[in-house]
């Protein structure tokens, strides 16, 4: 019987004024667990000692080169998944924050992501490949056309 092992990790939903309202970053890699090209929110472990919005402002800058602060919390995910190459169930949960670009060029900045790109926040919500972080995306772009939108 497979081993099973409990992650956490923190990602974030990186938004910016644009002339038509709201960009989303989203970002493009190919899985090394499956072999499938996709497209994300930059997220990744917690490390010793961080908070999530620590780990979660790190993995932006770590996967997507950009500073970010964060402007409000969008929520967790809850998942399981087979890690093939330690033959192990992996039950993972993801926090994921709302976050205002600060500075910095997007660009996959440690190999992690393909390529990384700016889109409507609808756009993003079209692309992302899990079910799970449309959702994240909907409801970032919901708080910000909110009658008390966090301020960017």
């Amino acid at each position: 019987m497979a081993s099973r092992a409990d992650q956490v990790s923190a990602g974030g939903l990186v938004v910016r004024r644009s002339a038509g309202g709201f960009e989303a970053l989203i970002a493009e890699q190919l899985d090394r667990n499956t072999g499938h090209r996709t497209v994300r929110l930059p997220k990744g472990r917690v490390d010793a000692g961080e908070t999530l919005e620590q780990t979660a402002l790190r993995e932006v800058l770590e996967e997507v080169g950009l500073v970010a602060r964060i402007l409000a919390p969008l929520g967790d995910l809850s998942y399981m998944f087979f890690e093939r190459r330690v033959g192990r169930q992996i039950a993972k949960r993801v926090h994921y924050y709302l976050m205002a670009h600060a500075a910095g060029d997007a660009r996959p900045a440690d190999g992690e992501m393909d390529a990384v790109m700016w889109c409507t926040l609808e756009e993003a919500a079209r692309r992302m490949t899990f079910a799970g972080e449309r959702e994240i995306v909907a409801r970032g772009l919901a708080l910000l056309v909110s009658a008390d939108p966090p301020v960017l």
